[in-house]
């Protein structure tokens, strides 16, 4: 089983930045394609940025391009997310998650493990 530990939420003043991570101990996390996504209160969840496994290929929402960039470190095992320029509309709980598969996808239920997310909040 798959385990993601998300990290690096916050409370930050809009135009503020923040940088999450996901680390996870599954040594075949190198091999499979991971993303970004979030949730706000009464909303679905969305898709906010994916990556393949290889760092060949990333994908960003529209609402977050400019200012968000994925990235993944295989050595390391880790997933970041860099958000910058943040806006109140950012706010949401953001989970890290792997699809297996080497090639990522927009939709959450391609996921096949997630992270139990971490808050972000941005303040006007």
């Amino acid at each position: 089983q798959v385990q993601l530990v998300e990290s690096g939420g916050g409370l930050v003043q809009a135009g503020g930045s923040l940088r999450l991570s996901c680390a996870t101990s599954e040594r075949t996390f190198s091999s499979y394609a991971m993303g970004w996504f979030r949730q706000a209160p009464g909303k679905e969840r969305e898709f906010v940025a994916a990556i393949s496994w290889n760092s060949g290929s990333t994908y960003v929402a529209d609402s977050v391009k400019g200012r968000f960039t994925i990235s993944r470190d295989n050595a390391k095992n880790t997933l970041f997310l860099q958000m910058n320029s943040l806006k109140p509309e950012d706010t949401a709980v953001y989970y890290c998650a792997v699809r297996r598969h080497t090639y990522y996808s927009l939709r959450p239920g391609a996921y096949d493990y997630w992270g139990q997310g971490t808050q972000v909040t941005v303040s006007s």
